[in-house]
């Protein structure tokens, strides 16, 4: 019996409104009831596994995660209405920096928080209606996912994936740990914004340089990913042939030439090695240039002050292209001199200079001003030679000349001995060739990609399961001992990483000698965490780490939707991993994710004082006239800024309560509008009309639901009943097509469109056998977007059976065809009329069809017809000239 509030009231045919908050309660309940979204075991229908990046616990949900678990849940449900097998799991990427913070400022431990913040959106997410399987949910931070994350990290150890050593990290001075480079943004750490400093430390790294070349080879097969994100992955790889060439120093500094004490050979005056793309440009070379961080400026810096400030102020410049770019070309000179590679007799002077990164080639870089824009500021600041050797096409060599641009593309060499009249790719062979054969160089494949650095120095993370031992080095924690937990009984008093300065977490013995040694306090990254969950989702209760046979039996993820954000971060990662456990023989597949969608921000308009301070949009009146638009805020009156429309943002205030739309419109209202708006891997902006829009929709729907009589008509009008029948099949035919490209929007323009016809289709003349099948079409066509309200209206009109478990409305072909086209009609490329031609015309019976049109006889009127052409379904034009 349906609850009073959604009765009909058929009393006096008036509907009753559709009570959302009753409707969606009551239908999650049903489902949970029935266990609909439960993974089926077994089974001989294909499987379709729809996971969305699992979220962050900050606490609540925003409406960017209302658009992208909705998504996921249209995708799940119709896969499962078209007869898949589906997964369709949710987790918790729940480590990291932010946990710590609030840990921090709220004197708490950061699993408390977590905890406490998963419980509360775990409501948020199940209040939304998701189709998902509850029942396989964990969160990075259980002990026993990172156990057995612990667990794989020793079998990747092992086989010499992971590795310990020195160097230049990026660091954090806010969050006090270390950034991966691709964590670097504009030279910023991701999370907290800080300008990121270069520090040497000791710290893990994964090996993923080792599967280059197959990442960029795998990126080929992936056919239903954006190539966008493809192109993003394939440049950060950044796989570049070239040359390594080896400068010998000319000239010295003293300091640099004392022997070392034992003797041994003093590698300050080795050879400098740099690697280009370019070395046809080489005899325009003007200078060296190494990186703040060489082994050469450093050992410089020892001795010189000078050069010790240089390279301190540099460390705090930002370290990403795109920061380097915006940077002024500073450097300082080295006092060393290097021999040209094809000129023993010609020397250069060796800088350290801001815009030369150690990750890239080998931290050094020849500079030929003429040929690239950097090295070019660089030389009109430090007065060095700028000599072209690059000549453009259609340039004259006795009068081309390089003022304040760099010629950076391809031409004929010119003032370059050996090389002169070659064109630039002929000529890098021919150099390359020639350093070989002086043993000045060697040709080479370098990439951008550098080797993951994954120790990060903070608490709330995973521990990586290495005991130091002095006598025995780094020692696996023994796998009965995993998973290592962190301790419930940490300070923050102190800034940094609290294990460090545990008073027992730390010490222990080692398990190979029993003497005394100290774990590995630093965590793992907590993109680590999610480079594997999608293959434990398979089995989230297996005694080992991953469950081979289920997920074999469900990877690759079909269809996996996030931020594009995420195109370097973790996707690389993923499919680092992925491949990394396939070797191990732990996974079968190379790629984790067969299929990618990355979609839009939902954004708001922002609303600031004159004074600068951001206003949320519930303290905000909009005053919209025919010309203009202003802003108030309701609590003072003051007169506001309304500025563009941005990504919803806490820092901002342009954020809207998903549980304010949830208790004013309904879920399914919110599900509609997010989707319904625009295209879904476009942004959406937030309106009120918008909303408002779709609960309407809901209400409509519900209220021609409800006043379905409850009576047989006959028919009395078999015309209208068959129209009506063939625009619910053309409607579902539309939708299937819809949702099968992810044309979400598209799809539920025409779930309004065929509503409207409903609404205007009198069920007195078409009867009620066409207009039931038009309902019972329609209500399994909003399931997906709206599938509260379509088990409320499909319980209306009497049936039993969960829509949730019924297969998706079938269309006939036939009915779904159009029996006419509408055939644009021009007069010498100028459209003056539409035809209605009947499916499989040909052109004579086309032109004839014209011909007898009233509109296109008044056109031809007193004209010649001096050319026609017909493109069946595309075109008719007649081309026509004036009677004399």
């Amino acid at each position: 019996m349906l609850p009073p509030l959604l009765a009909p009231s058929v009393m006096n045919n008036q509907t009753s409104r559709y009570n959302a908050k009753l409707a969606e309660s009551r239908q999650q309940k049903r489902w949970e009831e029935a266990g609909c979204f439960l993974t089926p075991e077994g089974g001989d229908a294909p499987k379709y596994y729809v996971l969305e990046m699992f979220p962050y616990p900050s606490g609540k949900i925003h409406m960017g995660h209302v658009r992208n678990y909705t998504m996921g849940d249209v995708v799940a449900r119709f896969k499962k209405a078209l007869g898949f097998d589906v997964l369709h799991p949710m987790g918790w990427d729940a480590f990291g920096m932010p946990a710590e913070n609030a840990a921090i400022e709220r004197k708490t431990h950061p699993k408390s928080w977590t905890y406490d913040n998963i419980s509360n959106m775990r409501h948020q997410l199940k209040a939304l209606g998701l189709s998902i399987d509850w029942t396989r949910e964990f969160a990075t931070c259980d002990p026993d996912y990172y156990g057995h994350q612990q667990a794989l990290f020793l079998k990747l150890f092992e086989r010499g994936l992971i590795y310990r050593r020195e160097g230049v990290v990026n660091w954090d001075p806010i969050d006090q740990t270390v950034l991966a480079n691709e964590q670097v943004i504009d030279g910023r750490g991701w999370r907290s914004g800080a300008l990121v400093e270069k520090k040497r430390l000791t710290q893990w790294f994964m090996r993923i340089t080792q599967y280059a070349d197959e990442l960029i080879e795998g990126l080929e097969t992936l056919d239903r990913w954006p190539e966008k994100v493809k192109l993003m992955q394939y440049n950060w790889i950044g796989k570049s042939r070239g040359a390594h060439i080896w400068w010998d120093i000319a000239e010295a500094p003293d300091f640099l030439k004392v022997e070392t004490p034992n003797g041994e050979p003093n590698h300050a005056t080795d050879p400098i090695e740099v690697f280009t793309t370019r070395p046809d440009t080489l005899f325009g070379a003007s200078f060296l240039a190494l990186a703040p961080d060489h082994p050469l400026t450093q050992t410089i810096a020892a001795h010189r002050p000078d050069v010790a400030a240089f390279v301190a102020e540099s460390s705090r410049a930002g370290t990403s292209e795109a920061e380097i770019e915006k940077l002024e070309k500073i450097g300082i000179d080295l006092g060393i001199k290097v021999r040209h590679p094809f000129a023993k007799e010609w020397t250069l002077p060796v800088y350290a200079a801001n815009f030369v990164l150690s990750t890239y080639g080998s931290g050094a870089i020849f500079g030929s001003p003429a040929g690239d824009q950097r090295d070019l500021d660089f030389a009109r600041k430090y007065n060095l030679p700028v000599k072209p050797v690059v000549l453009p096409p259609d340039e004259d060599a006795d009068n081309y000349s390089i003022e304040d641009k760099a010629y950076e593309g391809s031409g004929t060499i010119y003032n370059s001995d050996f090389l002169n009249g070659l064109n630039t790719d002929t000529a890098i062979d021919v150099a390359t060739s020639e350093l070989v054969k002086r043993m000045a160089g060697k040709e080479t494949i370098q990439y951008r990609l550098r080797d993951w650095g994954i120790s990060r120095q903070r608490f709330w993370g995973c521990p990586i399961p290495i005991i130091h031992c002095d006598d025995c080095g780094a020692v696996k924690v023994p796998e009965l001992d995993l998973p290592v937990r962190l301790p419930d009984d940490v300070s923050f008093e102190k800034p940094g990483n609290p294990l460090e300065f545990h008073p027992t977490w730390k010490l222990v013995s080692c398990p190979m000698c029993q003497k005394p040694a100290r774990r590995e306090t630093d965590t793992l990254d907590t993109f680590v965490d999610s480079s594997w969950y999608f293959a434990r989702f398979t089995d989230p209760k297996s005694a080992d780490p991953i469950n081979l046979v289920a997920a074999n039996h469900w990877l690759p993820v079909d269809q996996y939707i996030g931020g594009i954000e995420h195109a370097v971060l973790h996707l690389l990662y993923a499919r680092f991993i992925t491949r990394a456990l396939s070797d191990e023989g732990l996974l079968s597949v190379r790629e984790p994710f067969a299929g990618l969608f990355t979609q839009g921000m939902l954004t708001h308009e922002t609303y600031r004082t004159e004074g600068g301070e951001w206003v949320e949009p519930f303290d905000v009146e909009i005053i919209s006239t025919n010309r203009t638009k202003s802003a108030k805020r309701l609590s003072t009156g003051e007169v506001l800024v309304v500025g563009d429309s941005e990504k919803m943002s806490k820092s901002k205030k342009n954020t809207i309560s998903p549980e304010d739309i949830f208790d004013t419109y309904g879920v399914d209202a919110a599900r509609l509008f997010v989707l319904s708006d625009s295209p879904p891997e476009r942004d959406v902006q937030w309106s009120t009309a918008g909303i408002e829009g779709s609960w309407r929709f809901t209400q409509r729907v519900w209220a021609e639901v409800d006043s379905f009589p409850s009576v047989d008509n006959p028919c009395t009008d078999e015309a209208l009943a068959h129209e009506l029948r063939k625009a619910a099949h053309k409607c579902a035919k539309s939708v299937t097509d819809g949702l099968s490209h992810f044309k979400f929007n598209a799809a539920i323009a025409k779930l309004y469109e065929f509503l409207n016809l409903m609404r205007q289709t009198e069920t007195a003349l078409c009867g009620t056998k066409a207009k039931r099948e038009a309902l019972f079409i329609f209500i399994g066509l909003i399931a997906p977007f709206t599938p509260h309200l379509a088990e409320q209206c499909a319980e209306r009109l009497g049936e039993s059976e969960l829509l949730a478990l019924k297969p998706w409305p079938q269309y006939d072909p036939i009915l779904a065809t159009d029996d006419h086209y509408v055939l644009p009609v021009q007069f010498n490329g100028k459209k003056r009329a539409e035809l209605s031609i009947p499916v499989g015309s040909d052109i004579k019976q086309i032109e004839e069809y014209a011909l007898a049109n009233e509109t296109v006889s008044r056109y031809l009127n007193g004209q010649n017809i001096i050319k026609t052409i017909i493109v069946p379904g595309r075109i008719l034009n007649f081309v026509v000239k004036e009677t004399q």
